[in-house]
């Protein structure tokens, strides 16, 4: 897929900059672990101080190397996992029950071969959050799960049909229905076409482009795949061990990357026009271990510009002079 960079300004209704439906305010997330290197408790730093915002109707492009914690993110997020340090706020305000935070915020994920209990049929996936939040009952729930299938672009004849029976497209659509059920204002993708042929890929994005418009719904995508989220997203975050290296619109921040780990991935995405392409910027060495983060910028050890403050000082997360005023942020000391 190559990279077309697009105006994704928004109008009110739908507006980019609008005023947040999720937010991540400073959140961590260390795991303990034993390591072989001594008897103590040692933390793998999977999230480190993240502070995020996921507008109504806006597409939130999470993206990063394997590793980077992305997916802990998300089910941070989600509240699957409870935060080291840090706050997640739905409208502004702490959740103020776990049920209420389910029906609001749904998490979709990586692989629909094993999201789906392969024992039972469409209608009972679709039916089992239906029934268990009141929803729908009787003789509505079947029109209910007609409905959410068709939101989806599947007929409702998909409701008899057992998971070894669908596609892998179809599969992540009958999971992305089974999330819509629960009439949610934000859905978490994690990875969501990543297991999918090339083929059905688009016809899955499209449809979370359909759903941000027609349903006023925020998404936050989790992808290792930049151009994909140059595409797709209206924000674009760039993790790196833990941390948002790089923040900003999606055209800002593929046309003006800042950070020299975003124009490295950016550097790899084939260009439409060969004659335009860069060349590759290809890292040296391993991503660090999460266990032992290097001191001052995490980056520096596989950064091809990096100077001594690198390694002494983290940076932070601020507005490079180039783009100031435009809400691009970056965590590097030359951007």
């Amino acid at each position: 897929m190559t990279i077309i960079p697009m105006d994704r300004t928004r109008t009110a209704n739908g507006a980019s900059g609008g005023t947040p439906v999720l937010e991540a305010r400073g959140l961590t997330k260390h795991f303990p672990v034993h390591t072989h290197r001594s008897a103590r408790r040692d933390v793998v730093h999977a999230v480190e101080d993240v502070t995020l915002a996921l507008p109504q109707a806006g597409i939130t492009a999470v993206v990063g190397e394997s590793g980077s914690g992305k997916s802990t993110l998300a089910r941070l997020l989600a509240q699957l996992i409870k935060p080291t340090a840090g706050a997640v706020l739905l409208d502004g305000a702490p959740a103020s029950s776990r049920q209420r935070y389910a029906r609001q915020v749904q998490l979709v994920l990586q692989d629909p071969f094993s999201s789906l209990n392969p024992v039972h049929n469409t209608r009972y996936h679709l039916a089992r959050p239906l029934r268990l939040h009141g929803l729908a009952s009787g003789a509505n729930l079947d029109t209910q799960i007609a409905e959410l299938l068709e939101r989806v672009a599947l007929s409702p004849s998909f409701a008899a049909k057992y998971p070894h029976e669908l596609s892998g497209g179809q599969r992540q659509r009958v999971a992305i229905a089974r999330a819509l059920a629960m009439q949610p204002r934000v859905l978490l993708a994690d990875e969501p076409v990543s297991m999918l042929d090339v083929s059905v890929r688009a016809g899955v994005l499209s449809l979370l482009d359909s759903l941000r418009k027609d349903a006023d719904m925020g998404i936050l995508m989790i992808t290792h795949d930049l151009s994909t989220a140059a595409h797709f997203a209206d924000k674009i975050a760039v993790m790196y061990l833990g941390r948002i290296v790089e923040h900003g619109t999606a055209s800002e921040v593929v046309r003006n990357p800042q950070h020299p780990y975003t124009k490295a991935l950016l550097s790899v995405v084939p260009k439409r026009d060969p004659r335009h392409a860069a060349a590759p910027q290809i890292l040296t060495g391993e991503t660090p271990d999460p266990v032992d983060v290097p001191a001052g910028c995490r980056f520096h050890p596989r950064c091809p510009v990096a100077v001594e403050q690198c390694r002494t000082e983290d940076p932070a997360l601020r507005v490079p002079a180039p783009v100031a005023g435009s809400g691009h942020l970056a965590a590097c000391h030359l951007a």
